[in-house]
């Protein structure tokens, strides 16, 4: 976001917009990535540096406005992979998050590989996600674990929200209501997983594919009516009968099926690292990093 700012210093005064980003980026707000490709090249070219890699921290739905940007990213800067932070696939605890819908994900994963393709190199995302974040259904969890199954994606590690000092979802988890918006009696009532049992089981989906799971999942579908998605086929979420845990950790090799990247990648090593590492220490770790919240 090097430089990026408002086209008119009148209107950034008088704005009241809680967010230049959400609901969509606003039309007075410039998002010319140029300024920052320069500042890549004239970094490179100093004496001494031989690489500059960007691992994190990246605002896809801005960067996705100058294609000219994630080309230069993509083809210069990226070691091996890249973490973004999607934080969820619904519309509801998206809102809440002030975050783009996944389709911005599903786009700029098109041009990160479309150029990756172009320069060569083997190199991939690594989306973060989060449970329990006010404005979380059940059944936006659910609906998260179909689309991981679908991108064959298997979390290590997840993280589950907690409230922290300075953030509007803490506000959201306290008091119920939505911040974001004008907050009188009869005003937005934000759905927020407290219980430990619920919290347990928003966690539980993220990582569909472990049978410490299973009958936490299974009962928590009969409830909400989709027994359909309980069997043994490819369209099931949870399987019938229980494995033996140590017959599923056997087939736990680093391939696509485990985390949503390709069978023996060069930098095999590398990625197992940032999968493991995950978020900033105290921001927990795994599938899940984002500003404020551990």
């Amino acid at each position: 976001m090097w430089r990026l700012s408002c086209k008119s210093e009148v209107i950034e005064k008088s704005c009241r917009r809680p967010s230049c980003v959400y609901p969509n980026i606003c039309k007075n707000l410039n998002t010319d990535q140029t300024p920052l490709i320069d500042l890549y090249r004239d970094a490179r070219d100093v004496e001494g540096v031989k690489k500059i890699l960007i691992a994190s921290g990246l605002r896809y739905d801005l960067a996705v406005k100058t294609p000219e940007y994630v080309k230069e990213l993509v083809t210069e800067h990226v070691g091996g992979y890249l973490k973004i932070a999607p934080e969820h696939t619904e519309t509801g605890p998206l809102s809440k998050m002030m975050k783009p819908g996944i389709g911005t994900y599903d786009e700029f994963k098109r041009l990160f590989e479309k150029y990756s393709k172009e320069a060569g190199k083997e190199q991939y995302l690594i989306p973060y996600f989060i449970a329990g974040h006010p404005g979380t259904t059940d059944n936006d969890m659910l609906n998260l674990a179909l689309w991981l199954k679908a991108n064959g994606f298997r979390a290590d590690q997840v993280q589950n929200f907690y409230p922290s000092p300075m953030a509007s979802a803490t506000a959201m988890y306290h008091s119920g209501k939505n911040p974001l918006k004008r907050v009188d009696r009869n005003s937005e009532v934000v759905d927020v997983p407290k219980g430990a049992k619920q919290r347990r089981l928003h966690k539980a989906f993220l990582r569909y594919h472990d049978p410490d799971n299973w009958p936490m999942l299974r009962q928590a579908l009969k409830k909400m009516g989709r027994n359909d998605l309980i069997g043994n086929g490819k369209k099931h979420l949870v399987p019938l009968t229980q494995f033996s845990h140590s017959r599923v950790t056997q087939s736990r090799v680093f391939k696509t099926q485990h985390t949503g990247l390709p069978k023996n990648p060069a930098n095999a090593s590398a990625l197992k690292g940032a999968l493991k590492s995950g978020a900033k220490k105290g921001n927990g770790r795994g599938v899940k990093r984002s500003g404020t919240k551990k």
